[in-house]
């Protein structure tokens, strides 16, 4: 007779893998990257996705019922909107019955999430509180384990693991984290598992992964940050090496003490107490008409917005008179904050062209700058790169040093001197700092990340030749291959300006934690000016024009491409390599630099409206040099609102949208169907702009329904914690998602995605990656396709493509835009230009 096999309700590896899934993937602030919050749930549909979500960990995930009511009242949801949502949902026959419950219906809001109903139960039961008497503690040694630079004296042993140096720093000391003696030797017992101190706390082995979910989610920052560290360690400099069943193990060790030190080790495990267990986090969640009523307000919400916008293209769809010659061709990022300097540009030059695409260039590589011990990622985050540009020295260059900020302040002599020397002359600085701001070496500066100057390391010779095994630069046939996916996906192979610049964006403030969430994405939270002059000078290679040649795209020898940075905070650009322009095309540039400076001041203009610290009646320039000045004030926590009104990504030629005045609320990357029949590059766009765009909005989306749960709540109570994290003062849990002075103006909507082709052709496209495709299908983003050949909107809908026709008619013209600006703080609507 065979023996019975004994199967555990507990699975430690299972269980770790499953919590490291739903705790928050937040990297370090070096590398603040734009995510799905609830990527965990990305698996299911949108709505049954926020259902979960609320009733297992009590987020909230929509607007409430009250704001829905309140945006109705001011016309900001459609009444015919929310007529055909409830029509489509419901019936015809029943949209008076559902529109009475939405507009009056009576409903108990409240948000109880399952987790931490177990762990409730010490309060209960023992009326002691683990997390006062265990999170001071736990907090501050993982932080210092973690710490990047905060703290003059390393972390004791750190080399050896988290837990080993633990150990090794109780062996080794008088003092000891632990008060009483269990759980000091359950720490030198190696063999010990979560499962065995479990049992100690709980009992029961099927409540340990509840317990273990509760303790986590406790402070699912520092769950969250240890996670990814864990499985990708190198995102610290100061590497360490760290897990998250190491965390558990030292946690679960430090409860135990506590409750020994109180109770004289007297206690029984808490399943011993319980009278009925709590509801499982991950039941079924039940599905109520309240449910149904909130989706009803948000998809109204939504398409009142998208409604307005499908109704401006098909109202001007006639094609812009783009001459034959131009002056010159930029290429943006297609970053939402650049969809309004592109209209500027082209207002003021109408015989220019401009682009969008993600801000990389399609060139990826780290890049190592001069003096620097580290190298930087400048692609998107999800890609690896295999290759490496050094920052050459400048021989010119002159470094800015301040000494403060050197190691001298850290000794005991030379910093007792400066601080009683330098420091009277700071509190100084510091005051007059609130009158005018100005750069300083404090300042975190898009413009600092490369020295204009300095040569790069782009063209490889040697591809044996390795350092860190990353090969230094490109080949010429690599180089080849990525302008030519550059210029073919964003529809341009013919028809060369003489000047083509390729202008990367970047931003600058001070004092601001989150300052890589404002750079560019695409560059992995960096600025795109590294990138922008790789390309160009791929581009402009001769080497690689008989290549591109060979491949159909002719680019005439008097076409020359120029790399540029434009700072979104400041409104400021810089163009490199000028020196190396022909006489005829440094003329032109002496002018088109000129029009881009006009354009930068009327931007600034536009978006000074959303300041409250600035007139935006005055003149442009003016309202510039505030702008500037605000960018650099220590006491700013708003140096510019970054993606705060994204809404939208239009994926086609510029002709679908130059006519749309769109509030600054769309990416835009350019493309021509004509030049891809196939979708080949369009496949390759949308799988950048489902989790890249995606990532943006709903990171946006959440912060702003649960600023506290899911978002980081206000800056100003910030703490920097161990130079990769911020928590709320000393003893507070890490912070991940976004501060509430990022998201204050933005409209919590899904993003929409417009894409100028054939709708056989984008499903292709969509569905040649399984994890592009769930973005679409499971309605984390809308898809609309506009066929080029009818100008009909096709929107994607249940694994289809169904026609859709604009409810709106007319769109309002506005013939003033910096009018229109001045008198308006608030999201605007739809307009077309005059």
């Amino acid at each position: 007779m065979k023996a019975k096999t004994h199967h555990p309700l507990f699975d430690e590896h299972e269980v770790l893998h499953e919590l490291k899934h739903f705790l928050p993937a937040q990297a370090p602030l070096k590398d603040f990257i734009h995510h799905n919050t609830l990527h965990a749930f990305q698996h299911q549909n949108f709505y049954q996705a926020l259902r979960n979500a609320s009733a297992f960990f009590g987020y909230k995930v929509t607007l409430t019922l009250d704001e829905y009511r309140e945006r109705y009242r001011q016309n900001r949801i459609s009444e015919e909107v929310l007529e055909r949502v409830i029509a489509e949902r419901k019936g015809k026959e029943e949209v008076g019955v559902w529109k009475r419950k939405a507009l009056t219906g009576n409903y108990d809001p409240t948000i109880s999430g399952r987790i931490g109903l177990l762990r409730d139960n010490w309060k209960k039961q023992y009326r002691i509180d683990l997390d006062l008497l265990v999170h001071p503690l736990f907090f501050r040694v993982v932080c210092s384990y973690l710490d990047q630079g905060i703290s003059i004296w390393g972390f004791p042993v750190a080399h050896k693991g988290f837990l080993s140096s633990i150990r090794e720093m109780e062996r080794n000391t008088f003092a000891s984290f632990f008060k009483a003696e269990r759980a000091k030797k359950l720490l030198f017992n190696e063999n010990c598992q979560i499962s065995d101190l479990l049992k100690l706390l709980i009992g029961d082995e099927s409540l340990y992964k509840q317990y273990l979910y509760d303790l986590q989610f406790a402070h699912q920052g520092w769950s969250g940050i240890v996670s990814v560290l864990e499985d990708q360690p190198q995102l610290l400099l100061d590497r360490k090496k760290i897990s998250l069943r190491e965390l558990i193990i030292f946690e679960l060790l430090l409860e135990i003490d506590a409750l020994d030190d109180k109770y004289q080790g007297n206690w029984a495990p808490l399943a011993s107490r319980l009278e009925t267990p709590p509801t499982p986090i991950f039941a079924k969640v039940p599905y109520t008409e309240f449910h149904e009523v909130i989706e009803i307000w948000q998809e109204a919400f939504e398409w009142s917005f998208y409604d307005q916008v499908l109704a401006g293209m098909k109202q001007g769809t006639s094609p812009t008179n783009v001459p034959a010659s131009k002056t010159f061709q930029a290429m943006f990022c297609m970053d939402d904050r650049e969809c309004s300097i592109r209209r500027y540009v082209e207002q003021h030059d109408p015989h220019c062209q401009t682009f969008g695409t993600p801000g990389f260039f399609g060139v990826e590589f780290y890049y190592k700058p001069k003096h620097a011990n580290s190298i930087t990622k400048q692609c998107p985050a999800p890609v690896t790169p295999t290759y490496l540009i050094k920052e050459l020295t400048n021989e010119k260059e002159k470094r800015e040093r301040d000494l403060h900020f050197t190691k001298y302040s850290h000794t005991l002599l030379r910093g007792w001197l400066i601080s009683q020397t330098l420091g009277f002359w700071s509190a100084l600085r510091l005051a007059l700092t609130i009158f005018k701001p100005s750069l300083s070496p404090a300042t975190s500066s898009s413009f600092k990340h490369m020295d204009e100057f300095s040569e790069l390391t782009i063209e490889n010779t040697n591809p044996d030749e390795k350092e860190n095994g990353l090969q230094i630069g490109f080949t010429i046939e690599e180089m080849a291959t990525r302008v030519e996916n550059l210029l073919r996906s964003i529809g341009l192979v013919e028809q060369f300006a003489p000047l083509v610049y390729a202008v990367g964006h970047g931003s600058t403030s001070v004092n601001n934690t989150h300052y890589a969430g404002y750079d560019c994405g695409a560059c992995s939270g960096r600025p795109g000016s590294v990138n922008a002059r790789v390309i160009s000078y791929m581009a402009n290679h001769p080497k690689v024009r008989l290549l591109l040649r060979e491949r159909g795209i002719d680019i005439p020898e008097t076409t020359q491409f120029l790399g540029a940075l434009h700072d979104t905070t400041r409104d400021e650009i810089a163009f490199y390599d000028t020196t190396s322009l022909s006489a005829t095309n440094a003329a032109l540039h002496q002018q088109n630099e000129a029009n881009f400076n006009k354009a930068l001041d009327f931007n600034a203009k536009e978006r000074s409206r959303r300041f409250e610290s600035i007139d935006s009646h005055l003149p442009v320039e003016k309202v510039h040099e505030k702008i500037r000045r605000r960018s650099v004030s220590l006491f700013e926590p708003r140096p510019e609102l970054n993606h705060a009104t994204n809404a939208l990504c239009i994926v086609g030629r510029r002709d679908i949208s130059k006519h749309l005045f769109l509030d600054r609320r769309s990416f835009m990357n350019s493309f021509d169907y004509r030049v891809d029949p196939e979708g080949n590059y369009l496949t390759t766009i949308l799988n950048a702009v489902a989790p890249v765009a995606g990532g943006i909005n709903l990171e946006y989306y959440f912060s702003r329904v649960d600023n506290q749960k899911l978002g980081a709540g206000t800056k100003l109570a910030h703490n920097v914690m161990g130079l990769f994290g911020v928590a709320n003062g000393i003893d507070g849990d890490l912070r991940p998602g976004l501060p509430s002075q990022m998201i204050e103006v933005h409209d919590p909507v899904r993003l929409m995605v417009i894409v100028e082709h054939f709708p056989s052709v984008v499903l292709r496209s969509i569905q040649k990656s399984a994890a592009t495709y769930e973005w679409f299908m499971n309605q984390w983003i809308h898809l609309i396709v506009v066929e080029p050949t009818t100008q009909a909107f096709y929107l994607f809908k249940n694994g289809e493509f169904v026609e859709y026709h604009p409810i709106k008619q007319a769109i309002e013209v506005v013939q003033n835009v910096p009018s229109l600006v001045e008198a308006h703080e608030e999201n605007l609507p739809i307009y077309l230009l005059q």
